[in-house]
């Protein structure tokens, strides 16, 4: 009778311990989900980042072209870029301000390229201040010559 009366109360050991295995494995999972979420979308914005800085770049270059070759500092202006770089917009701004110099004024001209992925609504321009989507991205690049 006793070695029954034993076999009763162990019998309750394997559902508790059963359970908390459950429990232990659920948050683990959950865990690694999460873990695995994130760094996926960290990985998708530093993608979305770099995109932008290349469409930034091809903005200058094209301003580059327009103003070395073909005379124009257009002061602003939208550039669309091509192929995976068509989700961005990409505002090309061209300042050219005189400076004192060694006897003579000297030109100095400043293109500003900035790339973003969410343009102001209507106006079609970056940067976006006032964007509320998690994933915006904006990317600035200029030069000066």
């Amino acid at each position: 009778m006793i070695v029954s009366f034993q076999l009763l109360r162990q019998r309750g050991v394997s559902i508790v311990t059963a359970l908390f295995l459950v429990v232990v494995l659920t948050g683990l999972a959950v865990a690694v989900a999460t873990l695995s979420t994130a760094q996926q979308t960290s990985t998708s914005l530093d993608l979305l980042g770099a995109r932008a800085y290349e469409a930034a770049r091809a903005g200058v270059e094209f301003g580059l072209y327009q103003n070395l070759v073909n005379g124009n500092c257009v002061p602003s202006q939208n550039v669309l870029a091509g192929g995976t770089l068509s989700v961005f917009t990409v505002t090309l701004t061209c300042t050219v301000a005189s400076t004192p110099g060694m006897g003579s004024s000297v030109n100095v001209t400043t293109l500003t390229a900035t790339a973003c992925n969410v343009p102001v609504p209507g106006a079609g321009t970056c940067p976006n201040g006032v964007t509320a989507t998690p994933d915006y991205v904006r990317r600035t690049v200029s030069v000066q010559f």
